[in-house]
């Protein structure tokens, strides 16, 4: 993949088919959510990986499974990446009165990586586990990033979210 639009493209599309499918029997009304970026801890702490990956980002839930994200950050190598990724979350737990947990898995592409692809788009499948306030509008997402060779470092991702419809 050498161009997002191409992947964007898929992925709207399938979010409106996703969308559509649900839209006539929705009990679940679609959620907003805005991100400053992300937090990263690397498991090779003897590295100097940039840990604060500042930016920002948007997430929209069309149903509680289903859902898009895009956004920019600083990333572990201090250069500019983007992302967008369709995400789905077919677990769910009712575990706490003011929160829903929720995991899953994403189907992201990410650029700026300067030893993945020359700085290009890649493919990343990444699992996920969401944590969403019921009243107060804060969440936080969780994700775990593998080592790939010398090109990607693993890390632990924690991305902090505000909830704004």
């Amino acid at each position: 993949m050498t161009h997002p639009s191409k992947f964007l493209a898929l992925l709207l599309a399938f979010s409106g088919a996703v969308f559509a499918s649900h839209a006539i029997s929705a009990e679940y009304s679609p959620q907003v959510w805005i991100n400053p970026g992300l937090y990263s801890y690397h498991f090779d702490r003897s590295k100097n990986f940039r840990d604060n990956n500042i930016g920002a980002g948007a997430e929209v839930l069309f149903t509680k499974d289903h859902g898009v994200m895009a956004g920019t950050f600083i990333n572990s190598d201090r250069a500019r990446s983007h992302y967008v990724a369709y995400q789905w979350r077919p677990l769910h737990w009712e575990t706490f009165e003011s929160f829903t947990v929720s995991g899953g898995v994403l189907a992201a592409a990410f650029d700026g990586y300067p030893r993945m692809r020359n700085g290009g788009w890649f493919l990343a499948p990444l699992p996920l586990l969401a944590i969403e306030g019921k009243r107060n509008r804060f969440g936080v997402n969780f994700t775990i990033v593998p080592n790939y060779g010398n090109r990607l470092h693993g890390a632990v991702a924690i991305q902090l979210k505000l909830q704004v419809w």
